[in-house]
């Protein structure tokens, strides 16, 4: 089954004092490029407009790929089946070409072009280092990644990583 994306979300906010921002290779992908899926279960909630996959959930957009144990996906049927956002949660790991983010869930937001990782945040770019936090927003018009340490039992987090420096001559 092949979806054609492009809708609306509501970004879980979770406060943090910390941030870290960078580019994320994901800067221009193509949110219209057709969707494939697959997993374990799915189980469409037409009333309710949507549509839960669960087990082993794998989705791929272009060179855009999500896994994750469950998703459930908004869409609009009186749009043609408009997808307006997937949220995933349970082992949710997004990646690129050349970076891979994980956390315990992740907000995908079509139309503003927006994701969301909340819970554990791991940024790892091979060779560059790492970065980890609570929050990571990637907007993939600009291509900006933003991450926060969030706020785990009132207490704020913060950002912690390492970065690798290339290795330069004297």
């Amino acid at each position: 089954m092949r979806v054609r994306f492009g809708a609306v979300i509501l970004l879980a906010a979770i406060g943090g004092a910390a941030q870290a921002q960078s580019v994320s290779a994901l800067k221009g992908h193509n949110s219209n490029a057709p969707v494939d899926f697959s997993a374990d279960r799915i189980e469409l909630q037409d009333r309710a407009d949507r549509a839960v996959l669960t087990g082993n959930v794998d989705v791929k957009q272009g060179d855009m790929t999500l896994n994750a144990d469950r998703l459930t996906i908004a869409y609009n049927s009186a749009q043609q089946t408009q997808v307006n956002r997937m949220d995933a949660s349970g082992n949710v790991v997004l990646k690129s070409a050349s970076e891979t983010a994980r956390a315990q869930f992740g907000i995908y937001d079509l139309q503003k072009r927006l994701v969301t990782m909340i819970g554990g945040v791991t940024l790892t770019r091979p060779g560059q280092g790492d970065t980890k936090g609570g929050r990571l927003v990637l907007n993939l018009n600009t291509g900006i990644a933003t991450m926060d340490g969030g706020t785990v039992a009132g207490q704020r987090g913060r950002v912690t990583g390492r970065f690798v420096p290339p290795p330069r001559s004297n």
